[in-house]
This record gives C-alpha cells, sequence and structure tokens, in this order.
C-alpha cells in the first residue's frame, strides 16, 4: 500500500479551487513520505484538465468514465471513486470539505473499513511512524485536536477548503493518464436526481472574495444588510453572515461563515455586529486584517481584530461607508 490519491472536482471552468489545494497538500506529503501524488477524475471533463492536474501536482491522473457519473449523483461518484482506491491502494486518500466531500468522505471509510478525519486544517507525515497527522477543530472551534489511523489502512483525510495554498502551475511538469472505467451498476445508485436547480451570485465568491463584509446578530434585522451590501460593493468585495443571522432567516445560509458555513481568508475583513464566537471566527480566523465594529467592548471579535471601533454601527457605519466611497474615488 502507498501512494496518496486525491478526490478530484471540476467545475464548469476547469478544476475546482479545492482540487488544486488537495494537490498542494499532498505535494507537501510526499515531500516527507515519498509517495506517489495520483488525483482521480470523475466524468467526462477529465480528460480536459488531466494536464491542468498535473501542472498542479498530480503525478498521475485517473480519469474516470462511466454514463453514470454525468450527472451529479453522490453515489456513482462513491463507487467510482471506491474503485479507484481498489486498484490503486493508497496509503494516504485526501478530499475537500465540499458539499460533495463532506457525503463522499465518511461514506468511503466505511466501505474501505477505515477511519475518517473529518474538517481537518492541516495535515503532516510523522517521521517516526510514517503515518500522518492531521490537525481538526474541536469543541467548536475551541481547541484543536491532532488525530492519528492506528494500523496499516488507507487513511481518509477531509480537508478544509482555503487552509491550503494551491501551488502555481508548472506547464512543463509530465505524468500519466489512466482511464479507468469501473462499469458502475445502475441498481446501486439509491439516489435519484429529481432537478437541478442554478442559483445565480452577483459579484464576487464570498471563498474568493479579497474583501468580505459581514453581519451580526447585533445588527438587528434583515434591513439593515442594505447597508453591508452597498458597502461590499465599493470594496468590490462580498458579503458574509454569522450562523444567528442565517438561523434567523435574515440572509440565506449560502452566506454563512463559520465553522458549520464556508471558510475564508480574504485581506480585510469587516465586521459589524458579530460578537466573535468561536464558531464564526473557525471560519474566517486565516483573515489578514480584521476590522471589527461592535458596542460590545469585551466582545470575543476586539481579541482578534486588527482594529475596532467600540459604538453602534449605525452611528459608526455610515460615516464610514462614506468615508472609503470617497477614499476609493479619490
Amino acid at each position: 500500500m502507498a501512494g496518496i490519491l486525491v478526490f478530484g472536482e471540476i467545475g464548469p471552468d476547469g478544476l475546482q479551487s479545492i482540487t488544486s489545494e488537495l494537490l498542494a497538500a499532498a505535494r507537501n506529503l510526499s515531500e516527507s513520505s515519498g509517495d506517489e501524488v495520483a488525483v482521480a477524475l470523475l466524468g467526462s471533463g477529465a480528460d480536459a484538465v488531466s494536464q491542468e492536474a498535473i501542472a498542479l501536482g498530480a503525478d498521475k491522473v485517473y480519469a474516470v468514465q462511466d454514463p453514470l457519473l454525468e450527472d451529479v449523483q453522490i453515489d456513482a461518484q462513491l463507487s467510482a471513486f471506491e474503485h479507484v482506491c481498489n486498484e490503486m491502494h493508497p496509503s494516504v486518500v485526501l478530499i475537500g470539505r465540499t458539499s460533495v466531500g463532506r457525503d463522499i468522505g465518511p461514506r468511503l471509510a466505511f466501505r474501505l473499513g477505515v477511519g475518517v478525519a473529518q474538517d481537518c486544517l492541516e495535515v503532516t507525515v510523522n517521521s517516526g511512524t510514517g503515518r500522518v497527522v492531521a490537525i481538526r477543530p474541536v469543541y467548536g472551534g475551541n481547541a484543536l485536536a491532532k488525530v492519528t489511523f492506528p494500523g496499516d489502512g488507507a487513511q481518509v483525510v477531509v480537508i478544509r477548503p482555503k487552509v491550503v495554498e494551491a501551488l502555481q502551475a508548472d506547464p512543463s511538469r509530465t505524468g500519466e493518464v489512466v482511464t479507468i472505467q469501473p462499469g458502475l451498476d445502475p441498481s446501486t445508485i439509491k439516489a435519484r436526481l429529481v432537478e437541478t436547480v442554478s442559483q445565480e451570485s452577483e459579484g464576487v465568491r464570498l471563498e474568493d472574495a479579497a474583501v468580505v463584509v459581514g453581519g451580526g446578530r447585533g445588527m438587528g434585522g434583515s434591513e439593515a444588510f442594505e447597508m453591508l451590501e452597498e458597502l461590499a460593493r465599493i470594496l468590490g468585495g462580498a458579503v458574509g453572515a454569522s450562523r444567528a443571522v442565517c438561523d434567523a432567516g435574515w440572509i440565506d445560509h449560502s452566506y454563512q461563515i463559520g465553522l458549520t458555513g464556508k471558510t475564508i481568508t480574504p485581506d480585510i475583513y469587516i465586521t459589524v455586529g458579530i460578537s466573535g464566537a468561536s464558531q464564526h471566527m473557525a471560519g474566517c480566523s486565516a483573515s489578514k486584517n480584521i476590522i471589527a465594529i461592535n458596542r460590545d467592548a469585551d466582545a470575543n471579535i476586539f481579541k482578534v481584530s486588527s482594529f475596532g471601533v467600540v459604538g453602534d454601527w449605525k452611528n459608526v457605519l455610515p460615516s464610514f461607508i462614506e468615508t472609503v466611497r470617497e477614499l476609493v474615488n479619490s
């Protein structure tokens, strides 16, 4: 058993960013273990992005082709990826904590009869044992745990997006592309795709934004988010929110930042009415600069912010927006 296998995800414009990040994590492990880095790409789009995957760090690409993979069917993707694992017998399997990966990871581990480390922030190799050590948040993000895998079976690690920086693509890299046809059995597909609904978003994606403006329960209601949207537009950024705001129905859950939401790594994160609970901070702690506006001087957010304003957002934000507008337009 050897080798590192990445579960690759393909988007309309090529490899998803999480795949690039996982390949970078795999290369870091390979430097310590010497193992080959492989990636499994599922569906008809695999051939078109195989060279991109090699340029980003893959030594081998498994292009998995099957008619059942043309639709987004988790059962089909799971069986196809399991087939690759049984062919390759990897020592480490890296999966992104995406909507697909969160489903694939534990189910794959169960089928392989091994353990899984979920929502990991970092993965390294223990020089003494040669086995991986995964770091993941526990107790609502208040502590970090080191996870190791007993025995000699595959080690399945589900990694949070945006915690590993993707490598610069190297077009000169060469690798092998292997086409696999797993021959999936339609009777094993328990879930049926009924309808696909596309949600169009305006502006930059929350996870990719260099500037994020986030609102919390201290905003008082959904109407107040119009001001956050205005500030985000001026700065060319995106709007985010705390879990409490999303649970209250003030804004859609697609805007949620935190342990059970999205992870952001912006250059500037402006928080308004966010207290800084550990659940929220787990999704934004890698922000380069946090600017906090909160009327509670003892709010946890001020412990991690680069700049802070103690005051009612209704008094602070209008002047702040106008000043930013003048600076941007000057």
